[in-house]
């Protein structure tokens, strides 16, 4: 009886087999430090610690590992943010969201700043799949911001007339300032005062408008 032939994947040997989530946290926190485009294939597998094929047969190209990556980035961070956004009042959720960017931001046991704003700044370089995603996240970042401030406005902690579209691009533009000056040697406890200060504006900024 004739033999069927080999697959090729037969005829390479057996596939090599590693912890993806462990392969995923070095990668991601390669492309935390670096960005994309400063991030070569050989740190990216030197940190994997695993070989090309593996890395390829796994994630398909560089893009696609950084989405992945950026994926466990946002996972890593989803109970803070939705802690954040549980709290009684829109004022409480926007300053927790902003203290804890300021944890986040300047940890020690991993790179400093945001990831997602760390790469963001490569707009022009980047695959366009990498950088529509990368919009859509800072997107909806803005949009934790708003919706936090139309729920206050529903809740009656937050004035009717607040221009919601202008405060939220305050705190957001507030988030990206922590994480560029983060990278910048910032000290935590300096960024923990430009948070309170962006809280001492709260007042001014939700007033109602006539």
């Amino acid at each position: 009886m004739p033999r069927q032939p080999k697959s090729p994947a037969a005829r390479r040997g057996r596939p090599v087999t590693f912890d993806r989530d462990a392969v995923l946290e070095r990668a991601m926190r390669v492309f935390w430090a670096k960005g994309f485009a400063a991030t070569s294939m050989n740190d990216l597998i030197g940190a994997m610690e695993i070989a090309s094929p593996s890395l390829y047969a796994a994630f398909g190209s560089k893009a696609g590992l950084y989405r992945a990556a950026v994926d466990r980035y946002v996972a890593l961070h989803a109970d803070l943010v939705s802690g954040a956004m549980a709290l009684p009042t829109a004022r409480e959720s926007v300053e927790a969201l902003l203290r804890n960017a300021v944890t986040v931001f300047s940890r020690t046991d991993f790179p400093s700043g945001c990831m997602v704003e760390q790469t963001a700044g490569e707009a022009g370089d980047l695959p366009p799949d990498v950088e529509a995603g990368l919009r859509a996240l800072r997107e909806a970042n803005n949009e934790n911001f708003s919706a936090r401030l139309r729920k206050g406005i529903a809740d009656g902690d937050v004035p009717a007339g607040t221009d919601i579209a202008a405060v939220a691009a305050f705190y957001a533009t507030v988030y990206r300032g922590l994480s560029l000056s983060a990278r910048g040697g910032t000290t935590t406890d300096e960024l923990r005062s430009v948070v309170a200060s962006a809280m001492a504006a709260w007042p001014l900024l939700t007033a109602a408008r006539s």
